[in-house]
């Protein structure tokens, strides 16, 4: 591995990983976003950083090819927007994972325009770990904060019923 690979594994790598680590903080406080949404949007943001930036990937960028990459970016956020559902009688948010991904395979588009397939390789990987793994760390970290005690009270919940099966929790929400 050369050290420009090296160089653009790390920092996805600690884009993706701290972003992620937000994401599991919200998702543990009950929030409607979690480790993959928020691993997704960092990594997303770090890749057209990365492609910006003359330091890693020694090409020069012309202003149009600026307007251009924000351009895109600004109107992909209204698409993702579209995938993002509000339900009101349940206050449940649904789609956000599918938002950033929308956005994620923006940057990687963009990336491959650019020709500059060492990044596409590496946020390709660090995404379909994001997608595979996210969800069953949250899971993991649920069980976890339950065992220490901060599950919900139990005269809160209905008899013989878990704390998923409440009403009002999602899918990034204690017990799910």
């Amino acid at each position: 591995m050369d050290v420009v690979l090296s160089e653009i594994a790390l920092r996805l790598g600690v884009a993706t990983v701290a972003a992620g680590a937000v994401g599991l903080n919200r998702d543990l406080h009950g929030k409607p976003i979690g480790v993959r949404t928020l691993g997704l949007v960092g990594l997303s943001a770090a890749v057209v950083v990365l492609l910006a930036d003359g330091g890693v990937i020694h090409t020069s960028m012309s202003d149009a090819t600026s307007r251009v990459i924000q351009g895109i970016l600004t109107g992909i956020g209204f698409l993702g927007a579209g995938v993002i559902v509000h339900h009101e009688q349940g206050k449940r948010i649904h789609g956000l994972t599918s938002a950033a991904c929308v956005w994620l395979t923006a940057c990687i588009g963009i990336v491959c325009g650019a020709g500059q397939w060492r990044i596409v390789l590496v946020a390709g990987l660090l995404a379909s770990l994001v997608l595979f793994v996210g969800r069953p760390i949250e899971r993991l970290f649920h069980r976890f904060s339950r065992h220490r005690g901060n599950d919900t009270p139990a005269t809160s919940l209905s008899a013989g019923a878990s704390p998923a099966d409440q009403p009002g929790t999602g899918p990034h929400q204690p017990g799910k």
